[in-house]
């Protein structure tokens, strides 16, 4: 008899620990207009609830008691103060190739080569298979499993066993049975929507993992415009310790010749010994990241350190221009950081796994179909089936559906769910250092450039000033007012403003690097923007907290 078909069905039932018995009544009009299982879902849902109601608890859990979303932080008074402008277009900025704004086709090389050889990168780019196969895993929890069986058996009774005890005729007989299945469905019938959150939990992952994808690849061209910006600035700070080295010997050695002869003191030649190994030291110091920032390359292409030995020898690379912002930067920070995409994926497939937990204490009902032929002969001979097997008489079926009512499981079940929840509010936390660990990046990376542009420009008058010293310093000599030292020195001045502006040059390279990566690097998510999870709000969570405080789960 169909649900539709009752007049008026009352339920009663014992409230718990009262002794008082409860009437729901409900009437045919209430159930009609929907399917059985949504009937079924709807009465048990209002059964559990009405329980609830005579047990006197506290109101039970709400979206409060999770982890809140934070809003996206407002950076736009930073930005202002920032002095980079604006674009004029409202073209993506930057966008998915930013690297090639440097304009230099070694690193584009570079680039193209770690794209494709880079380790880290086939690693998540494998991991994102596993998860999208995941995916299918789970989706196959809503349909029905089909599948054939066959199997035989062959035995022998003992002479003295429990067969032989009462039928001593079949002591040391032989017997051979065969079980031929080609139909056996199972279905689980998904009433709560678990086998869906399952599924969309493993979705979930899965997008978190292509945003993950697309974070190890904007780390990975960063990473090698980082290190390629840097040692072509370490390349020319080297050369230049190296001018520097050669001007403070020379210098020295006319030190020595001048105390030799008594035209200096002992202190002038100490000075200008200790100026030279200064230079030393640099000139080592300078070689050395030089060489780490090759060997960096080459673990990023793929390759060994032999592969970037070469690099940087007879080129200069070509600074970037001045990097302008998008529009509207603060509100988009979501859909241009694929860290904070992959958070919020995250978080999403967490609040679907807590409906699963909820799922498992509710009710489950499943369904058992299998039809097939089944035969046995007492014979050692396995052909003597073939006249009993393969006829009518040996077909037979069953049908077996089954309810599952989880009553007492020791906590395991609402300890689950508390995981499930935890591992949520996690997620959400996560998420919420991530925006604001972006929203400083971001703040970081302008202050950093603005620092590195102002000190460039000043260190350009600086390294002018010089030159200007440097020409007249070296008229001076043709006018025999200047002797050879001190055009040295005017030198060395120059030299080392060089090797300042050198290094301010890599640092407003590398600064222009970080806001590229801080703002995401052109990813862009063309996903439609969801609500943000509120797994509390559901008509699972009030008859869940009911079902724990009167079971424990």
């Amino acid at each position: 008899m169909a649900l539709s078909d009752i007049g008026i069905l009352v339920i009663r039932i014992r409230a718990n620990m009262t002794g008082n018995d409860l009437a729901l009544v409900f009437p045919p009009t209430s159930l009609s207009g929907c399917s059985v299982a949504s009937r079924a879902r709807s009465l048990l849902l209002t059964v559990a609830g009405g329980a609830g109601l005579l047990t006197g608890c506290n109101g039970g859990t709400t979206q409060g008691d999770r982890a809140q979303f934070l809003d996206a932080p407002n950076i736009e008074r930073t930005i202002s103060s920032s002095e980079v402008k604006s674009p004029t277009t409202n073209s993506p900025w930057p966008n998915e190739e930013w690297w090639r704004r440097f304009k230099n086709s070694e690193l584009d090389r570079l680039v193209d080569r770690a794209l494709s050889d880079n380790q880290n990168l086939h690693k998540a780019r494998d991991t994102l298979t596993e998860a999208e196969a995941s995916v299918q895993v789970a989706s196959a929890r809503l349909l029905p499993s089909l599948q054939s069986d066959f199997w035989t058996r062959q035995s022998r009774n003992p002479n003295h066993g429990v067969v032989y005890s009462y039928n001593n005729g079949q002591g040391g007989r032989e017997k051979t049975s065969a079980f031929l299945t080609p139909f056996v469905m199972t279905w689980e019938l998904d009433f709560w929507g678990k086998n869906q959150a399952s599924m969309e939990a493993a979705i979930g992952q899965a997008a978190a993992q292509e945003a993950e994808l697309a974070q190890t690849r904007l780390l990975l061209i960063a990473g090698v415009s980082r290190a390629y910006v840097r040692g072509y600035a370490l390349g020319r700070q080297l050369e230049t310790a190296n001018e520097l080295i050669r001007l403070r010997r020379e210098l020295l050695s006319l030190a020595e010749t001048r105390y030799q002869t008594g035209l200096e003191t002992a202190d002038v030649v100490q000075t200008a010994r200790a100026d030279y190994e200064a230079s030393v030291r640099r000139e080592a110091t300078v070689r050395a990241a030089f060489a780490i920032q090759k060997n960096a390359i080459a673990r990023m292409i793929g390759a060994g350190p032999d592969a970037a030995s070469a690099l940087f020898e007879g080129k200069r690379a070509v600074a970037p221009a001045q990097p302008s912002l998008p529009r509207r930067l603060p509100i988009e920070l979501l859909a241009h950081r694929p860290d904070l995409a992959a958070a919020m994926r995250r978080a999403e497939a967490a609040s679907e796994r807590i409906h699963v937990a909820k799922s498992l204490l509710m009710p489950s009902i499943d369904l058992s179909l299998a039809a097939g032929l089944e035969a046995s002969v007492t014979s050692s001979q396995f052909n003597a089936l073939s006249g009993f097997l393969f006829n009518p008489g040996a077909t037979g079926f069953a049908v077996v559906p089954g309810f599952h009512l989880p009553i007492f499981q020791a906590g395991r079940l609402s300890g689950g769910l508390e995981v499930r929840r935890a591992e949520y509010d996690q997620a959400v936390d996560s998420y919420n250092e991530t925006l604001l660990q972006a929203a400083q990046q971001v703040a970081d990376a302008l202050a950093n450039l603005r620092r590195a542009n102002t000190e460039y420009i000043a260190q350009a008058q600086v390294l002018k000033a010089s030159v200007n010293q440097l020409e007249l310093a070296r008229t001076r000599l043709r006018d025999g007012l200047k002797d050879r030292r001190e055009i040295m020195q005017e030198q060395i001045d120059f030299q080392e403003a060089s090797f300042a502006r050198q290094v301010l040059e890599g640092d407003r390279l590398v600064a222009s690097v970080d806001l590229f990566q801080a703002l995401g690097g052109g990813y862009n998510d063309t996903t439609p923007p969801k609500p943000k999870p509120t797994p509390e709000n559901d008509p699972l969570t009030p008859v869940v907290d009911q079902i724990t405080q009167i079971t424990g789960g």
